[in-house]
């Protein structure tokens, strides 16, 4: 592969220092609506990629070659490190995790493991240090889901509409659940601590679905393992995201967190988040179904967006959710394109 300049665009808007261009990257941009793949999935289950480190780096960096994105996400799942400690989980076609034996007592919690990445998961780690050692010319995110959206799974057993059973358990088995967030809590200290060690440049801490809790609850049940994870991994030196779905509620509370930037959807525009405080960097937040409009009502949103953002050195751009099957590949590229030069410009005029 030929050797191309490192672009640490992404890193410097982390830390809130001067780019010449605003970045971008897209969740789930590896993946479902790329051709090459789609070719590979009639091959291989998502588990057989992630387990060959060959295959797994080609899909992570297939978007960076394509659409000229400023970094690369790992292509993995957050169930990915479960299995190490106990948890019998199946990702199922068209559903999504399942989970056979969802937990439902202190005693399921209490038998649950610890993580050995080394042991446990070495061909996520070998992943990682062939993209950085070898194959990329932009930072690679690490990630890890977040203590309640994992809980959510695996009280659920599979995908939720309401997380009911998991707030019920919340509320009825204080000492259960206290547990079991200080054991995911561990879990993801160790394996974003050994993503780091192998080469990610920045972390991601998906707590996508925690939007189903008010703020309150979200202090009492989930803040106090955030901030430990958070806390264990700020150590490291490399920036830490925070992101999650229908949390918009939730912006100052992950603002208080000793994170570097904080995620947005596309319910909180990036202005009434500065509106509210947040001085940190700003990561978000089109609304990924704006993707399948037209391409003028795409520049029109586009603009709007990096028009607040560049406000502050500290944004980058992305879409409030993942990229699904439908958005066009050539429409990320156009995209990608569009906010390069856009913002270039912008910045060129304003210094």
């Amino acid at each position: 592969m030929e050797t191309k300049k490192f672009n640490d665009t992404f890193l410097k808007a982390c830390r809130g220092e001067k780019a010449d261009h605003v970045p971008v990257w897209y969740m789930r941009q590896a993946g479902r609506s790329q051709p090459e793949y789609r070719a590979l999935k009639e091959k291989y289950s998502l588990f057989e990629i992630t387990h060959q480190p060959e295959l797994c780096a080609y899909v992570t960096r297939l978007p960076v070659e394509n659409y000229n994105v400023d970094a690369a996400i790992l292509y993995k799942d957050i169930m990915t490190p479960l299995p190490a400690i106990g948890v019998d989980v199946e990702i199922k076609s068209g559903i999504g995790p399942v989970i056979d034996t969802p937990i439902r007592t202190f005693s399921d919690v209490d038998k649950l493991g610890e993580i050995n990445p080394e042991k446990d998961v070495p061909y996520v780690l070998e992943t990682i240090k062939l993209l950085t050692t070898e194959q990329l010319s932009v930072p690679l995110i690490g990630f890890a889901g977040a203590p309640f959206t994992l809980a959510s799974y695996m009280i659920e057993g599979g995908p939720s509409k309401n997380y009911n059973k998991t707030k019920a358990f919340m509320y009825a088995e204080p000492l259960a659940w206290k547990l079991l967030m200080e054991k995911l809590a561990d879990m993801t200290i160790t394996y974003a601590k050994a993503q780091i060690k192998a080469g990610a440049k920045a972390f991601q801490i998906f707590d996508s679905w925690v939007g189903a809790l008010n703020a309150a609850d979200y202090r009492t049940f989930i803040k106090p393992a955030l901030e430990r994870i958070v806390a264990s991994l700020k150590t490291e030196g490399v920036p830490l995201i925070i992101f999650g779905v229908g949390a918009s509620h939730l912006a100052k509370e992950w603002h208080d967190l000793p994170v570097d930037v904080v995620g947005l959807d596309w319910r909180l525009p990036i202005q009434e988040a500065r509106n509210l405080g947040l001085t940190k960097s700003l990561q978000g937040n089109m609304d990924p179904a704006i993707l399948l409009a037209p391409w003028e009502v795409i520049e029109e949103r586009t603009k709007e967006i990096l028009d607040q953002g560049m406000k502050s050195d500290g944004y980058i751009f992305n879409i409030g959710h993942g990229v699904f099957p439908e958005i066009k590949p050539e429409t990320l590229q156009r995209l990608t394109a569009f906010i390069h030069e856009y913002s270039a410009q912008e910045k060129n005029t304003r210094a």
